[in-house]
């Protein structure tokens, strides 16, 4: 299978994932479907890469001299097809599982749908930024929450 098969598959189960939490009931049925099929899969693939990606049973990409303790090392490993897959499966699954948090915790805290799907969307597009919109909005429900209780 190639690189590129790979991407795309990856994408596509993600995005089945991203839909069913913007959109599907959050039942526990639906939010152990996404963790389970789709977060937990796509580590397994994750997993499976980066053992042969840094083995490279998969690429020889990994061991071309690229590392995790510089820039220029880092850089070295994503300049490959198996390398630039491997981080993109990384941000998948790490966003994915951000975004599922969102989701549980504006419900938690009685943040409807429509404004919850901004800032999916943004956690979808620009993982970080999502989250540390939502960190910011959360904080006062999550206060006046605390304080109630």
């Amino acid at each position: 299978m190639s690189w590129n098969t790979i991407y795309l598959l990856a994408n596509y189960w993600a995005f089945v994932g991203w839909l069913m939490l913007a959109f599907a009931p959050r039942s526990p049925r639906i939010l152990s479907f996404i963790m389970y099929a789709g977060v937990l899969l796509l580590c397994l693939l994750y997993l499976v890469l980066i053992t042969g990606f840094l083995t490279g049973g998969i690429d020889p990409g990994g061991q071309g001299g690229g590392s995790f303790s510089s820039l220029a090392g880092v850089m070295k490993l994503f300049d490959t097809p198996g390398g630039a897959t491997l981080g993109w499966v990384h941000y998948l699954a790490f966003d994915l599982f951000t975004g599922m948090w969102i989701a549980r915790d504006a419900d938690g805290k009685g943040f409807g749908r429509i404004v919850q799907v901004p800032f999916l969307f943004l956690t979808l597009m620009a993982g970080p930024v999502g989250l540390f919109l939502w960190l910011i909005v959360r904080e006062r429900r999550a206060r006046a929450q605390a304080k109630a209780g």
